[in-house]
């Protein structure tokens, strides 16, 4: 779904729409499962347009420490501001205020709401995410789950280059 910029009055205009799982790429970071509904609004404040809302998308992702697949529901309030790049500076410098670091500066005046949902759902999925708090990982030896299987690998190994610390008291 693409907005153009021009067309956004200053009265908040509802917008609300799905967006298939197989539409957004997340990077390798997941996938997202069934369908990203989005549920707000784009209205402009001066020469800026805001898009607000809530996103809420189901995301299978990986457990951080043993890889099993997981699923988490997401929800994203957020409310992104764009400017239209035809009506910025032309000049090569510009001092920029901490407000501006807030804006998107969008060229060819249209705003693809797919990204704006794909930027969204990144940002809001956990650096680290566990399949349950306890979660013991895999084996640095076999790779084992060690959540599934005692392996028995040497858990006491030494690394060689550390052997002779073992010594000191």
């Amino acid at each position: 779904m693409l907005i153009d910029l021009t067309s956004v009055g200053t009265s908040p205009k509802k917008l609300r729409t799905e967006f298939a799982g197989t539409l957004i790429d997340l990077e390798g970071e997941g996938e997202i499962v069934g369908d990203a509904r989005f549920d707000g609004e784009s209205c402009r404040d001066e020469k800026r347009v805001h898009i607000r809302g809530m996103i809420s998308a189901e995301v299978a992702i990986d457990c951080t420490r043993c890889l099993e697949p997981l699923r988490r529901k997401i929800e994203v309030a957020f409310d992104d501001v764009f400017v239209d790049g035809a009506h910025e500076s032309r000049r090569s410098e510009t001092e920029l205020t901490t407000a501006d670091l807030d804006e998107a500066l969008v060229i060819g005046g249209r705003v693809d709401l797919t990204d704006v949902v794909r930027e969204q759902i990144l940002l809001a999925l956990p650096e680290q995410i566990f399949c349950r708090e306890d979660c013991r990982g895999l084996c640095p030896k076999c790779g084992g789950n060690r959540n599934l299987i005692d392996c028995n690998c040497e858990r006491e190994e030494i690394d060689p280059r550390w052997a002779a610390l073992k010594n000191l008291n």
